[in-house]
């Protein structure tokens, strides 16, 4: 039974991956046949329709996951990033009401990337842009990024943060994938970096979706904030510390730049996640999300049941993260009168 079918108005999925055959071999012909410690699932556009119609997902926003484009040298990121991103414009205007798309962008070269940004929101139409927690090393926060940011910052535009390996790979002698340990520690990374260099103050209009529940951000948010505030106010170091341990109000400004990010819930929807998430932001900036195509199906049945029976939210709260939310974000998911 669908959502929709039980009386519920249709989930919106705001991490939801594809990954077009394309794609795949080109990325196969490199070399490249997994990331973060995973081989690349099948996918196919029927199979996102099943599984959306089987777990009431009405809409979902539709993104390319890591390794992104920015792979093997600069043409072919190039070449990537286009086919990525006419293949998501043609599934939004294929399935109409049914997906919106983050863009892909090429970045070996800051000048690639800003027109690919301009063709794929002006021309493609699409409703955001999907950014990796690191590109070949580079965080988000890194100045390389800044004219991006500046741009995405005047169309105040949404952006989804994914993370991807570390540099270097990650350590090779565990025994378990990136995807369990270093993916939430790297989306952590980028979020320290850009708040450390000041990233969010300078450009507070781009609306920026953490995956995952934003890694362990949630968890080390006074950490960071404590931290950035004491190195602000190197003199006051001792005065920020009483102030944030006892009075909870020193490094305010530090915690309130991360209240301001949206989290989805892929992977995160359990109660270890979401308390730690509502102490820190608003419940309007929690989001459904799943993970598709890289997560197991079976794992969304289980994270929606423990979404629909966690006790911290409110029947509104509950409606708010799983679809009303995303729409004050993408509007164009919102059902259109017949």
């Amino acid at each position: 039974m669908t959502g929709a079918q039980a009386g519920h108005p249709g989930r919106i999925d705001v991490h939801h991956h594809i990954l077009p055959q394309q794609y795949v071999a080109a990325l196969k012909s490199a070399g490249i046949t997994e990331t973060i410690g995973a081989a690349f699932p099948d996918w196919k556009p029927s199979q996102t329709l099943k599984f959306m119609d089987r777990n009431g997902i009405a809409a979902a926003v539709l993104s390319i996951s890591t390794p992104g484009a920015t792979v093997i040298d600069r043409a072919t990121s190039r070449d990537i990033a286009r086919l990525c991103n006419e293949t998501l414009a043609h599934l939004v205007g294929d399935y109409p009401g049914r997906f919106g798309a983050f863009a892909v962008l090429p970045l070996f070269d800051m000048d690639d990337a800003l027109e690919e940004l301009t063709y794929a929101l002006d021309a493609l139409q699409l409703d955001g842009v999907g950014l990796l927690s690191n590109t070949n090393g580079a965080y988000l926060g890194d100045p390389f990024y800044d004219r991006l940011f500046d741009e995405l910052n005047r169309r105040s535009a949404v952006v989804h943060v994914h993370p991807t390996d570390p540099p270097g790979g990650g350590p090779a002698t565990l025994e378990f994938q990136n995807a369990l340990v270093e993916a939430p520690f790297d989306t952590t990374r980028a979020v320290a970096n850009m708040v450390f260099n000041g990233t969010l103050d300078r450009f507070p209009n781009i609306r920026i979706i953490l995956a995952h529940g934003g890694g362990t951000t949630p968890y080390l948010a006074w950490k960071i904030a404590l931290q950035e505030y004491s190195q602000k106010h190197k003199k006051l170091r001792s005065r920020a510390i009483y102030d944030f341990v006892v009075t909870k109000r020193g490094p305010k400004a530090g915690t309130d730049v991360l209240a301001r990010l949206y989290y989805d819930t892929a992977l995160a929807a359990n109660p270890f996640v979401l308390r730690s998430l509502q102490e820190l932001v608003d419940t309007s900036h929690i989001l459904f999300g799943t993970d598709y195509c890289w997560a197991q199906p079976w794992m969304t049945s289980l994270f929606i049941r423990a979404l629909r029976e966690y006790d911290g939210f409110s029947e509104q709260d509950l409606r708010g993260v799983e679809r009303d939310s995303a729409l004050s974000l993408f509007p164009r998911l919102a059902p259109q009168p017949e």
